[in-house]
C-alpha cells in the first residue's frame, strides 16, 4: 500500500465542512478567523431568515469551536445547525450537524452517543444524496471502533473508505484513511507498514497543502521512529514541525496530542524529568478540552514517569489501577491494555483484578450501539 501516491495526493485538500458563503475557506484557515467568519455569517443568517444557510455557517462554527477545545460552545452550535437544517427540510445539512455532534461526542469520550449520532447522519446522508457527508459520518464510524480498540470490527471498513477516497480523489479522506490503518499497524507492533503508511500520508497531506493532516501524520512517523529505532532527535524534530502548524492554525486538540507524544519520545530515551514536564503539560490542556481519551493518556505517561522518578511502588500501583477503571468505564481497550503493559514494565503487577488470560481478554469493546452502526455501515453506498 505504500508509496501508492494517487490523483488524491495531486488534489489540494478541501474543507467540506465550510459550506455556502464560508465554501471558499481554506483547509488551512486559522480557526480563531473560521469561528470569527462563521459567526459573523451566521448571524447575517439569521437576520435574513435563511435557515439553510444558518445550519452551514452554524457547522463551521461547530466544528471551528471543537477543535478549539470550546466544548460547550460546540455542542450548542451543532444543535442550532441541525434545528436550522430541520426546519428547512434539507437533509444534507441535518447529516452534516449530526456528523459534527457525533463528532464532538467521541471526542468527548461518549461512545454510545457518537456511534449514534454518526449512523443517523450516515443515513439522512444517504437520503439527502449528499455522498461527503455520508461518507464523514462512515468514517466517523470507522474512526470511534478503531479509539475503542477494535480492529477486528473496523479494519475492513477503514481500507473500503480508504479505496473509495483514492476514486474519489479525496485528499484529505485518503489522509485520514492512511493514518488511521496506520495507526492500527502500530499498535499492534508491525512498525515497518505503519511507518510506509504515515509517511506516504504525510506526502500525500503535502502534496494536497493539508496542514492539518500533514501535521498528525508528521506525529505518527515521529512516534514510529522512536518505538522502532530510538532516533530521538529525528522524531523530535517532526514533532516541532508538526507542533508549528499545529500553533498557527490553533489546533488545540492536535497540540496536545503532539505534546503528549513528545513526552513519549523523552521517556522512551530514559529522559525521564523532560518527558515528565511534558506529560504534565499535555495533562492539563486535554483536562482544559474536556477530552478524557488524552487526559487518561497522559495520566498513563505521568504516572510512568514519575515511577522512573522514584515514585512508591504501592501508589503507582494505585494509580494504574484507578486508570484502568477509567479506561475501562470509557471503554478504550487499547489504552487499558497499555495500562496493564505498564505496571509490568514497572514491576508493579498484576494489578488487582487482572484477567489471567492477559489484559481485555475475551471482553466485549464496543456497545450495542457500535455493533450495529458499523453493522449498517454500506461504503457502495457512496458510489
Amino acid at each position: 500500500m505504500a508509496g501508492q501516491v494517487c490523483e488524491a495526493g495531486r488534489t489540494k485538500a478541501s474543507a467540506p465542512e465550510y459550506q455556502g458563503v464560508l465554501g471558499s475557506l481554506s483547509v488551512n484557515a486559522p480557526l480563531a478567523d473560521v469561528l470569527a467568519r462563521g459567526v459573523e455569517e451566521l448571524r447575517a443568517a439569521e437576520r435574513a431568515g435563511d435557515r439553510q444557510e444558518a445550519a452551514r455557517c452554524g457547522l463551521a462554527v461547530a466544528e471551528a469551536c471543537r477543535r478549539l477545545g470550546r466544548i460547550e460552545e460546540a455542542d450548542r452550535a451543532w444543535k442550532a445547525s441541525y434545528r436550522a437544517a430541520r426546519s428547512a427540510g434539507h437533509e444534507g445539512a441535518m447529516a452534516w450537524a449530526l456528523w459534527s455532534g457525533g463528532t464532538l461526542a467521541r471526542q468527548r469520550g461518549s461512545f454510545r452517543l457518537a456511534y449514534r449520532l454518526l449512523r443517523l447522519a450516515a443515513e439522512l446522508g444517504e437520503r439527502g444524496g449528499d455522498v461527503v457527508a455520508r461518507g464523514y459520518s462512515l468514517a466517523g464510524l470507522a474512526e470511534t471502533g478503531r479509539i475503542q480498540g477494535d480492529y477486528a470490527a473496523v479494519g475492513r471498513l477503514h481500507e473500503q473508505l480508504l479505496a473509495e477516497a483514492r476514486r474519489r480523489g479525496e485528499a484529505r479522506h485518503t489522509v485520514w484513511a492512511l493514518e488511521g490503518i496506520a495507526q492500527m499497524h502500530r499498535n499492534t507492533g508491525a512498525y515497518d507498514e505503519a511507518l510506509a503508511l504515515f509517511e506516504e500520508a504525510a506526502e500525500t497531506a503535502l502534496r494536497a497543502e493539508d496542514r492539518r493532516g500533514w501535521a498528525w501524520a508528521l506525529r505518527g512517523v515521529a512516534d514510529v521512529v522512536s518505538a522502532r529505532d530510538g532516533d530521538v532527535e529525528r522524531a523530535l524534530s517532526l514533532l516541532s514541525q508538526a507542533e508549528e502548524a499545529c500553533v498557527e492554525m490553533r489546533l488545540s486538540s492536535a497540540l496536545a496530542y503532539n505534546h503528549k507524544m513528545r513526552g513519549n519520545v523523552l521517556y522512551r530515551a530514559g529522559r525521564y524529568e523532560e518527558a515528565r514536564d511534558l506529560y504534565v503539560r499535555a495533562l492539563e490542556e486535554f483536562r482544559e478540552m474536556e477530552e478524557p481519551r488524552g487526559t487518561a493518556l497522559s495520566r498513563l505517561g505521568l504516572v510512568k514517569a514519575r515511577a522512573r522518578l522514584g515514585l512508591d511502588v504501592a501508589r503507582s500501583a494505585a494509580e494504574l489501577t484507578e486508570l484502568r477503571s477509567t479506561l475501562e468505564r470509557i471503554g478504550l481497550r487499547h489504552a487499558r491494555d497499555m495500562v496493564e503493559k505498564a505496571a509490568a514494565e514497572l514491576g508493579v503487577g498484576p494489578l488487582p483484578g487482572e484477567a489471567p488470560d492477559g489484559p481485555g481478554a475475551g471482553e466485549p469493546v464496543l456497545a450495542e450501539a457500535g455493533v450495529e452502526a458499523l453493522r449498517a455501515a454500506d461504503v457502495e453506498g457512496l458510489r
